[in-house]
């Protein structure tokens, strides 16, 4: 979720940012805001956008030379760590070759096979982001149905596409309304917005527009909110409500999926509960770091694409052969050892960072899925976007800047996910838990101001 706050008083910090600074100012000449992507710029909690030089394993390192154990990895992708070896080694193998051809290749077909294998998807197409996997998935569906209303939940994500960059309307059954400036009224009437984890507003909705309903798209489990799990049965009852008005269902596993689980969300809920969506969309851990995305599902559904089908979709750098081979290694090197290592450690930094906030006095709620997790400073349970908004934005500016000024780097905002890797070992772990209850004394005297 990005931020639009104004910058928030500069924090005393102890660390030098010089360099970072120095490099922030020659950024914002040349970038709008001197980011790339809006919640890197620190407006959620203030003071200067750290830039990073180097990684390695759990590790960041800035261009001031200060070291961070690093709770956004990448903002999930990095499963293994930064510089794995074996990844390093395959990607320069690859570039060896060339860096791309622009003809079919052998890790693509060699990374579909893995995640098909993976998932409860049958056939894939690979894109270059995230955003382009849900804007296919929803042409698609599109297309497949004959259908032209696409619905979705505030507060999940699916990239910046403009027909799901929405807000909801004056009714539950009221079609949405641009949610940012440049995104046309005509790009956001067909979406309808719900609360997330409603399940009698989507009865409502395909009560009044069923016959018109081409898909439900949601975050398997919403992480740019913060971590809210789906509500157990909840993607299940979307699964079987849009089969039985012939609509489609669409799961995000752009961020969750290989690294909520070895089989992404769909392995907690869905393997388990006997259901299967109709489309699944991928990103992040599936491209070892790299741009790389994909979207797939049902043979019958992916076979309405060109060249096959009818509906057109097209990548000059889909299925690039180093992104590709970048994933594959990633997921490959992703054994149960792995999940197991990074959910254990999670669990150790979520149940000590709740204890610290406890003790100091800080109203909190720590929610997961798999081995994702997130903070909300606010009381409990957190189960829409409503609920997520309650969060004290300044006491989590205080807990983020003592975090940082002590080697941990969380994300920039209170409405993110944080993410381990299978490199975060004793050492990085430790000064986590060190750090946590100087940050939640910081938290509670941001309360009491």
């Amino acid at each position: 979720m990005s931020s639009t706050q104004q910058n928030p008083a500069q924090p005393v910090t102890t660390l030098p940012t010089q360099a970072s600074a120095d490099l922030f100012e020659r950024a914002r000449a040349v970038t709008p805001g001197g980011v790339n992507s809006p919640v890197r710029a620190f407006n959620a909690v203030g003071g200067t956008p750290r830039f990073i030089r180097s990684a390695q394993g759990a590790w960041l390192t800035d261009v001031d030379g200060n070291d961070y154990v690093d709770l956004i990895c990448s903002w999930g992708p990095m499963l293994l760590g930064h510089a794995h070896p074996e990844v390093q080694a395959a990607v320069a193998d690859a570039v060896a070759r060339g860096t791309s051809y622009g003809t079919p290749t052998v890790p693509e077909v060699e990374l579909a096979e893995e995640m098909v294998a993976r998932t409860p998807v049958e056939k894939i197409r690979f894109v270059s982001s995230g955003t382009e996997a849900t804007m296919s998935a929803i042409r698609l569906a599109r297309g497949f149905t004959g259908r032209d209303v696409v619905v979705k939940f505030a507060g999940c994500y699916h990239g910046h596409v403009d027909a799901l960059l929405a807000s909801a309307g004056s009714g539950l059954a009221t079609f949405a309304v641009p949610g940012t400036p440049g995104v046309p009224a005509s790009s956001t009437e067909l979406t309808l917005v719900l609360p997330y984890n409603d399940r009698q507003a989507v009865l409502d909705v395909f009560a009044e527009h069923g016959a018109r309903i081409a898909c439900v798209i949601t975050e398997a489990a919403a992480g740019n909110m913060g971590v809210v799990p789906p509500e157990p049965g909840f993607n299940q009852f979307l699964a079987q409500t849009c089969r039985e008005h012939g609509a489609l269902f669409v799961s995000d596993e752009v961020m969750t999926g290989f690294r909520a689980s070895k089989e992404g969300q769909w392995g907690l809920d869905g393997k388990v509960e006997g259901w299967v969506p109709d489309l699944v969309t991928f990103g992040k851990v599936m491209g070892g770091g790299f741009p790389a995305a994909a979207f797939g599902g049902r043979a019958d559904v992916m076979a309405s694409l060109s060249p096959e089908g009818p509906v057109y979709q097209a990548g000059t750098l889909s299925g690039n052969p180093v992104a590709t081979t970048a994933g594959l290694t990633t997921l490959r090197l992703a054994t149960d050892e792995v999940y197991a290592h990074i959910g254990s450690a999670a669990d150790t930094i979520k149940t000590a960072a709740s204890e610290a906030l406890s003790a100091a006095g800080v109203t909190h709620t720590v929610q997961s899925t798999g081995t994702m997790f997130s903070v909300f400073f606010c009381d409990g349970p957190v189960k829409d976007f409503a609920d997520a908004s309650r969060t004290d934005a300044a006491a989590y500016r205080a807990f983020f800047h003592s975090m940082l000024e002590q080697g941990v780097y969380l994300p920039p905002s209170a409405y993110e996910a944080w993410f381990l890797s299978a490199a975060h070992d004793d050492r990085a772990v430790s000064t986590v838990l060190d750090a946590l209850p100087a940050a939640a004394r910081a938290a509670a005297q941001a309360v009491d101001a």
